[in-house]
Formats: structure tokens, C-alpha cells, sequence
């Protein structure tokens, strides 16, 4: 059985492909190669980090050679992200020549996730004096409807009391509501428009 040189005294291009071979042997894929300079100083850049939305990703890295300090968390330029990397030093002081294989970083990121606005529903009351031809303008105008459609409405408004006009966030029902009420009072008919939450 030949015994084979300590890692430091092999040649480059040795030991070049061990660190590669060491990096494809891990439990878990690598997202991206580390480059060469990274694979060595043992931390990887912020270039050959995931993509956003990616959660915790397992990546494995060469030998750390140049100290045993652990990488401090960073961000990226222009995030509010933090990216904290975690690596294990595989020499401890008093063991002898650990395995390669057992360096990995875990990544992990919080994205931050935007609240769907409330919906609110835009309601028609029937009344006894306002004209079904001044409704069915209304509901054209404001609610962008054709005539069919705004006829259906004015029709359900008038069976069975109320109808519903459309669903829109919270400002822009506000606004139609606001709309149809002052449309309605400039032309002297006591229509009433409300909004509720969906």
C-alpha cells in the first residue's frame, strides 16, 4: 500500500481536483460552483448565493486553509435581507487530518411576503322614486358595464332589493360609492349606494 504526500506538498492541479472532487462528494448538491479563490478561503460570495425566494440550501465548500473563523453574517448591497453563513472548521486543534467531505454552509434568507388588500363590495338599494333608465345609467357610467349587464343588475336591484355593482379594494369602492351618491343628489333621486366587506 503506497502512502500518498500530505495535501499542502501535492500539486496544484492535485489538489485543485480534490477540493472539486470533496465539493461534488457532499450530501446535498451545491446551487452554484464556488470559484477557486472562494473554494480555498472556505466562505462563498455573495455572486454564488441563491436567488431570491430560495429558503435554507445545504452548500458545500472546500477546506477552509486561510484561518478557522467562521464567516460573520452579511447582506447584500441594497437588501433588507440578512444572509447568515454558517461553516465548520473540519482541523480542530488536536485531531488529525479530518474529513473533507464534512465542511457545509447552510443559507438561509426571510422574504418578506405583501397582505392581499381587503375587498369590498359596491351595493345598489332599490328605492320607490328613482327611474329603473336613471339606475341602469348609473350603474353604465360608474361601473363601467354594458347595457345588458347594467340592465340585469337594475333589474336584481329592483326584485330583490339590493344589487351588487362590482368588488374593489377598499379606496376605490369608497370613490364609487362617493361617485354614485353625488351623481344621484345632483339629479334629485334619493338612490343609495353602500359598500361592505367581502
Amino acid at each position: 500500500m503506497c502512502a500518498r504526500a500530505p495535501l499542502a506538498a501535492r500539486p496544484l492541479r492535485e489538489r485543485h481536483g480534490q477540493v472539486r472532487a470533496a465539493v461534488w462528494r457532499s450530501s446535498a448538491p451545491p446551487y452554484r460552483l464556488p470559484s477557486k479563490r472562494a473554494r480555498l478561503a472556505g466562505a462563498p460570495r455573495e455572486r454564488d448565493m441563491p436567488p431570491d425566494g430560495v429558503g435554507a440550501i445545504q452548500m458545500s465548500q472546500g477546506p477552509m486553509m486561510r484561518g478557522s473563523a467562521v464567516p460573520p453574517a452579511r447582506s447584500r448591497p441594497g437588501s433588507d435581507r440578512a444572509v447568515t453563513v454558517a461553516a465548520s472548521n473540519p482541523r480542530s486543534p488536536g485531531g488529525g487530518g479530518g474529513d473533507d467531505r464534512s465542511n457545509t454552509a447552510i443559507i438561509t434568507r426571510t422574504k418578506p411576503r405583501t397582505k392581499r388588500p381587503s375587498l369590498y363590495r359596491v351595493l345598489l338599494l332599490n328605492d320607490d322614486y328613482t327611474p329603473m333608465e336613471f339606475v341602469v345609467h348609473v350603474v353604465e357610467r360608474f361601473f363601467n358595464k354594458s347595457h345588458e349587464d347594467a340592465y340585469q343588475i337594475m333589474m336584481h336591484v329592483h326584485h330583490n332589493g339590493v344589487g351588487e355593482c362590482g368588488v374593489f379594494t377598499y379606496e376605490v369602492a369608497e370613490t364609487k360609492v362617493t361617485q354614485v351618491m353625488d351623481f344621484a343628489r345632483k339629479h334629485q333621486h334619493p338612490l343609495q349606494c353602500v359598500m361592505e366587506k367581502k
